[in-house]
């Protein structure tokens, strides 16, 4: 079955970088766009960067020039770098996957960013 495995979050000040890591298995991999959203605390879950099939990756406007999202498929894996973090990033990242018209969500991984 479709699994997704976010991991990399935790604790940081302002201005620092994380790298979050999304292992997938149950699918063709390669095949498939890769999503990465956040939640933050009360606040709607939101689409943060997108990586294509072909590698290119779209980016939200608000996080343009600090996240950047890649993908390695030889290991089934995605990442979404994050740069110059700031407070209002904090959230929980998810990673997702539509497959065959079915949505998977990862368990999410925390990030905190302290002022």
């Amino acid at each position: 079955q479709v699994q997704l495995v976010e991991s990399g979050g935790g604790l940081v000040q302002a201005g620092g970088s994380l790298r979050l890591s999304c292992a997938a298995s149950g699918f063709t991999f390669g095949s498939y766009h890769i999503n990465w959203y956040r939640q933050a605390p009360g606040k709607l879950r939101e689409l943060v960067a997108r990586i294509y099939v072909t590698g290119n990756v779209d980016v939200k406007d608000s996080v343009k020039g600090r996240f950047t999202a890649s993908r390695v498929n030889a290991r089934n894996t995605v990442y979404l770098q994050m740069n110059t973090l700031q407070p209002e990033d904090t959230a929980v990242y998810y990673c997702n996957v539509v497959v065959r018209s079915e949505m998977y969500w990862g368990q999410g991984t925390q990030v905190t960013v302290s002022s």
